[in-house]
């Protein structure tokens, strides 16, 4: 059975509150797991650890810390710490992001990303063993750090998010999961390809793995005012977010609107890449409408192969009204 997940929003949100608030209702819900991105609002940590002091049972999650601007260690003291204070509830999501955030927002220089992921997800692993690390990686050479507490137990499971087939074959080889977003069932099936021959390179348990794909929602009476917030939502990723998430549409079969959108959004002409989000492409990508229609559509997410949850997301526009009906609309 797959289970559903909540991605919650960080744009606009007015406080650390708000999201302990969304984090409970989520709860009350029943829904599986809280994940919280790291953008450009509040940092994902602190915001973590406020939810999981004022919830029991949801599991918790980080979609994703980059591993450009924390060194390796310090994730680790940091997700052995996010453990302790949920109970045993964290999953680790990690990953490179992109150039435009490492090297503009963090003036790190973007290099080797699927090696950098690779070495960050081993020595994480080593730190939170309680074990003293001694690494001697490509980019990182570490002696002497161990944890001055005790270690977590369990150590919680580390994600990776990877878009293209070396990232995700990398996420099956050396992490617990996969994290996807902004995917078709088509995409979907091509890069589970890619994750399923990472297990078996790293003689991995696929049992044990766990992949996560998530989908933005929006279910509205409104159904107009649904599918436009959707839209705007999938337009700002293939446009706003660098060249990643239009490369990986293009690997999808929509390499044209992948190009129009991008170059549009990139001229300034964001309604224009708005409205290039065609129907079809709508609803490969997301699910958006009435109760009625995003009912019966999250199943079509929920029935791809391979896939174990999935995150209900938001788009960026939606106002907390929006927000809390879709969550209400999809609940397990």
């Amino acid at each position: 059975m797959t289970d559903r997940d909540i991605y919650l929003p960080v744009a606009a949100q007015p406080s650390v509150e708000t999201l302990v608030g969304l984090g409970q209702l989520a709860e009350a819900h029943g829904y599986e797991r809280l994940w919280l991105p790291e953008t450009w609002g509040r940092d994902a940590v602190t915001a973590l650890s406020s939810i999981a002091r004022e919830t029991t049972d949801v599991g918790i999650g980080s979609s994703l810390l980059n591993v450009y601007s924390r060194s390796p260690a310090v994730i680790g003291q940091t997700a052995a710490t996010l453990q302790e204070v949920a109970d045993g509830r964290l999953r680790l999501g990690l990953g490179p992001s992109g150039p435009r955030v490492i090297e503009g927002w963090h003036g790190a220089a973007f290099e080797r990303p699927l090696r950098r992921t690779r070495e960050t997800i081993d020595i994480v692993k080593r730190v939170l063993s309680g074990d003293t690390v001694e690494y001697d990686g490509d980019i990182f050479q570490l002696s002497g750090f161990r944890l001055r507490c005790e270690p977590p137990s369990p150590a919680p499971p580390i994600d990776a998010g990877g878009l293209g087939p070396k990232s995700v074959e990398l996420a099956g080889r050396f992490a617990d999961g996969w994290h996807a977003i902004l995917f078709t069932a088509d995409g979907m099936a091509d890069r589970l390809g890619d994750f399923d021959r990472g297990t078996e390179l790293g003689d991995r348990d696929r049992g044990s793995q766990r992949v996560t794909l998530s989908v933005p929602c929006c279910a509205l009476e409104d159904r107009e005012r649904a599918r436009e917030l959707a839209r705007q939502h999938v337009a700002f990723y293939i446009g706003g977010m660098g060249t990643y998430y239009r490369d990986a549409l293009a690997r999808q079969g929509y390499e044209a609107t992948a190009s129009e959108v991008f170059e549009r959004w990139n001229n300034g002409e964001r309604e224009t890449a708005v409205a290039a989000i065609d129907e079809e492409l709508l609803d490969a990508l997301a699910v958006a409408g009435t109760p009625e229609e995003c009912r019966d559509r999250i199943g079509e997410f929920e029935a791809i192969d391979g896939v174990d949850a999935l995150n209900i997301s938001f788009p960026r526009a939606a106002e907390r009204a929006d927000i809390e009906a879709t969550m209400a609309v999809l609940a397990p």
